[in-house]
């Protein structure tokens, strides 16, 4: 399955939304394991997307993710800007010239966050969404249920990453916030994919 234009913009929009609505949700996870401003740091890069979006509407899927990837490397402060503008920009450069497979999309995606974050699955990281997502696309198989498991999985994780690394064995049992605002960006994945 590709993603044309139109529905890959209806999903960052939808993202923009949840991000919006979850502020505190993000920022009580975040407060939980981190400094407690994801929320805050994510609604703004959530605003930014849509002011960029007014300005100028993307012709193209490369120029949809590259202005997603600039927003948030801009406005969404701490290791979250450059890890999702590095996912997207990835992205962006990857449908330049012709669309590709969404299972691809996202691997790329992903891929981009390991480099850029040097971590990978099992770390307690938006990688422990990321990839289940990516590997239930390719295998046809993507739900909610798919995401709901990433999550729960990502709580019995011991951080080895970021902020949350300095609590140890305590970031047990926690969900990671950028785990959780990934989430919801396959949430919104989901919903355009079932129209």
């Amino acid at each position: 399955m590709k993603l044309e234009l139109a529905a890959a913009k209806k999903w960052i929009d939808l993202f923009v939304q949840q991000l919006e609505n979850q502020q505190t949700t993000l920022n009580e996870l975040d407060t939980a394991i981190g400094d407690g401003d994801h929320g805050t740091n994510m609604k703004r890069g959530a605003i930014a997307i849509g002011e960029s979006f007014e300005k100028k509407n993307p012709e193209n899927l490369a120029d949809l993710y590259k202005a997603t990837a600039f927003a948030m490397i801009q406005k969404v402060g701490g290791a979250s800007g450059p890890l999702y503008g590095t996912a997207f920009l990835d992205m962006s450069k990857a449908v330049k010239s012709e669309n590709i497979e969404l299972a691809d999309l996202i691997q790329i995606g992903t891929d981009g966050l390991k480099r850029r974050g040097e971590s990978d699955v099992g770390m307690k990281t938006m990688i422990d969404v990321w990839q289940p997502v990516s590997d239930a696309l390719a295998a046809n198989k993507f739900d909610q249920a798919v995401i709901d498991s990433a999550l729960e999985s990502v709580k019995g994780l011991v951080a080895t990453k970021g902020r949350a690394s300095y609590l140890e064995e305590k970031s047990k049992g926690h969900i990671d916030p950028g785990a959780q605002s990934s989430a919801y960006l396959f949430i919104a994945l989901l919903e355009v994919m079932g129209e």
